[in-house]
C-alpha cells in the first residue's frame, strides 16, 4: 500500500476561471507520451459552464460537498448530482454544460483512458469504529475525504490518498469518516480484453 500525503497533490486553476482542480494522482499512459491512463482529482466548482473535453477518456464524477449540479450532455442526456455521493458517468469527448444547483461545490473526478482500462467510483460512509475491507484488484485508490482512518495502530494522513495494487487491506474509520473509492481494472495489453 502506498500512501500519498495531501501536500503532494497538485493544485491548479482552470483556464476559464470557473474553479480549481487538485490532482490527487496521475498515471502516464504506457503508449502515448504526455497522455494519462488514469487521473483522479478533486475540483472546486465556483460557477457553471462548459466542461473541458477529453477525447478517448471515460469520466466518473461524484459530488463531495455542496448542493450539486445538473449536467446537460450534447447527446440529450441530463444527469443530476444533487446529493453527496451521487456519481455520473459520461464520455470525455462529449460536450457537457454544468449548472450549479446552489453555490460552489466540490466534486471527485476519476478519468480513465478508454483503451487502457475501466473503473468504478463510490462514496464510503462507514460508521465510527467500523472496519472497511478493500479487496485485491488491479488498482484501488481511496481518497480520505474526512474523518480519521487507521491501518492497525498506524494513523493515516487526513485528506490523503491510498493506492493499492493487487493487495488487500483493512482500515478502521472514526470521526464521521468519508472516503471515495475508485476500483480500476486494466485491459490485457495483448488482446485488448480484461
Amino acid at each position: 500500500m502506498r500512501v500519498v500525503d495531501r501536500r503532494s497533490f497538485i493544485d491548479m486553476p482552470w483556464a476559464n476561471g470557473g474553479g480549481r482542480t487538485l490532482e490527487l494522482f496521475r498515471l502516464p499512459h504506457p503508449e502515448r507520451s504526455g497522455a494519462f491512463a488514469l487521473r483522479m482529482s478533486v475540483a472546486t466548482v465556483a460557477e457553471g459552464g462548459p466542461f473541458s473535453r477529453f477525447a478517448g477518456v471515460d469520466r466518473l464524477l461524484g459530488l463531495l460537498e455542496g448542493e450539486g449540479m445538473a449536467l446537460s450532455l450534447a447527446d440529450g442526456r441530463r444527469l443530476m448530482l444533487d446529493a453527496p455521493g451521487r456519481v455520473a458517468a459520461f464520455p470525455g469527448e462529449i460536450d457537457v454544460r454544468c449548472r450549479l444547483l446552489g453555490g460552489a461545490l466540490r466534486d471527485c473526478n476519476l478519468m480513465l483512458a478508454r483503451d487502457w482500462g475501466r473503473g468504478e467510483l463510490e462514496r464510503l460512509t462507514p460508521a465510527d469504529g467500523e472496519t472497511v475491507r478493500l479487496e485485491a484488484g488491479d488498482l484501488v485508490l481511496l481518497y480520505l475525504q474526512r474523518g480519521e482512518w487507521a491501518r492497525g495502530d498506524e494513523a493515516l494522513p487526513p485528506g490523503g490518498l491510498l493506492l493499492l495494487e493487487s493487495e488487500s487491506v483493512a482500515l478502521r474509520a472514526d470521526g464521521e469518516a468519508v472516503a471515495w473509492l475508485a476500483r480500476v481494472t486494466r485491459f490485457d495489453r495483448a488482446d485488448g480484453r480484461m
